[in-house]
């Protein structure tokens, strides 16, 4: 990392740091901020001191990006706030690019052992962003943290607030928590705080999101192409659009893989257990195979329970052109609460038998004003206590 800067610039960074302890041969350093940018001299510590902290009541003032990958034994130990300064026209050129759904971020952490704790704050400034989405649908928006490359991460204990997208992106990491995060994103103007999912996780195996509130305007977490070995437990997910598995199978020549997911004891989410898959022609091929939903809690809900292995396709086109992706034993057990509408569950699968083994287990959901529930399906062949809900479910 020092040698982006000349001798005279890191020795001016030391004086915004103070080394106060060693540990295992590498400082604990703790910054103090310094009226200007801070990103050199939070780097210039992440490279050189085994425990980074930034203290209660000291705001970092990020105004360039933060490359903090192949880190190796670091504590980031935020106490105060690290603030991303809302400068749109220096992150639209110089944001980190991730070519999945055309992504980037202000901030890539990564390597062997790395924790981000202490009680505080992110802040994304996301208003700004808010705004000129609004005007500019094109903007490409960052998120605040991205996981690149991470083995052994641990990311707990904080607040994340008014990211401009994405709160989180996992990506090619393996072996990560996430525990007690308060994510919150408000918009003060009328335009939405669009596509602010709280994790998205691609390409890693072995992730843990549990313990957290999520007050946001997108998915609460979704499970992107090869996420493996995921449990995801005990979220408050308030106006978000739930837990998805997907959409998958929307490159050609990409063959895209969801298994092994849990996710468990989530509450008030606007949408809630989803599995959504790309059919028709040009588009690619997969598996969702061996996911879990368990004990959710949904109040006045588009969609408490979906499976649309049609998505995004015209009837016809799924017709002659069934799903690539293959679903395979799916469980939806223990959903309760209300819907918005009267259907409550739609479990729509591709022709051809692209669906198996999908269980349905003590569902109890109504419509509004505690309208007569419907459950409808379609291409599939249900088991569980609550497969009688669906009746017989039509075939093309």
């Amino acid at each position: 990392m020092l040698s982006r800067f000349s001798l005279s610039k890191f020795v001016s960074l030391l004086a915004c740091f103070a080394t106060v302890a060693n540990v295992s041969g590498r400082d604990t350093c703790r910054l103090t901020a310094s009226g200007g940018d801070d990103a050199p001299q939070f780097l210039a510590a992440a490279a050189n001191c085994g425990t980074v902290t930034i203290p209660e009541g000291t705001t970092l003032n990020i105004s360039t990006r933060l490359n903090m990958t192949g880190m190796s034994n670091l504590k980031i130990d935020l106490e105060g706030t690290i603030f991303f300064n809302p400068d749109i026209p220096y992150w639209t050129g110089n944001a980190f690019f991730l070519p999945f759904q055309n992504q980037v971020t202000f901030w890539l952490l990564g390597g062997n052992n790395i924790e981000l704790s202490g009680g505080g704050t992110l802040d994304g400034a996301g208003q700004a962003w808010y705004d000129a989405f609004a005007h500019n649908s094109t903007l490409l928006r960052p998120i605040i943290l991205m996981l690149n490359e991470a083995t052994n991460a641990v990311v707990e204990n904080i607040r994340m607030i008014n990211s401009p997208e994405y709160f989180n992106f996992v990506n090619e990491c393996e072996n990560v928590t996430y525990s007690n995060i308060n994510l919150s994103a408000v918009s003060t103007s009328d335009n939405f705080i669009a596509n602010t999912d709280g994790w998205d996780i691609y390409r890693s195996n072995n992730v843990t999101i549990k313990d957290s509130v999520i007050n946001n305007g997108d998915d609460c977490v979704s499970f992107k192409p090869n996420s493996t070995n995921i449990l995801v437990s005990n979220l408050n997910c308030n106006g978000s659009h739930g837990i998805s598995v997907g959409s998958l199978g929307e490159f050609e020549g990409v063959f895209d893989i969801v298994q092994n997911v849990l996710a468990m004891h989530m509450a008030n989410a606007e949408n809630g257990a989803r599995i959504k898959a790309f059919a028709g022609s040009g588009v690619g091929s997969g598996i969702v195979q061996n996911v879990t939903y368990q004990n959710f809690f949904v109040s006045n809900v588009d969609s408490p329970v979906v499976i649309d292995q049609c998505y995004e396709t015209t009837t016809a086109a799924c017709e002659e052109f069934p799903s690539n992706v293959i679903i395979q034993d799916v469980f939806f057990n223990n959903v309760f609460g209300t819907g918005s509408s009267s259907s409550v569950a739609t479990l729509d699968c591709s022709p051809d038998a692209r669906c198996s083994g999908i269980n349905v287990n003590n569902l109890n959901l109504t419509g509004p004003n505690k309208e007569a529930p419907v459950y409808e399906c379609q291409n599939v062949k249900l088991t569980g206590n609550a497969a009688s809900l669906f009746g017989t479910c039509t075939t093309d």
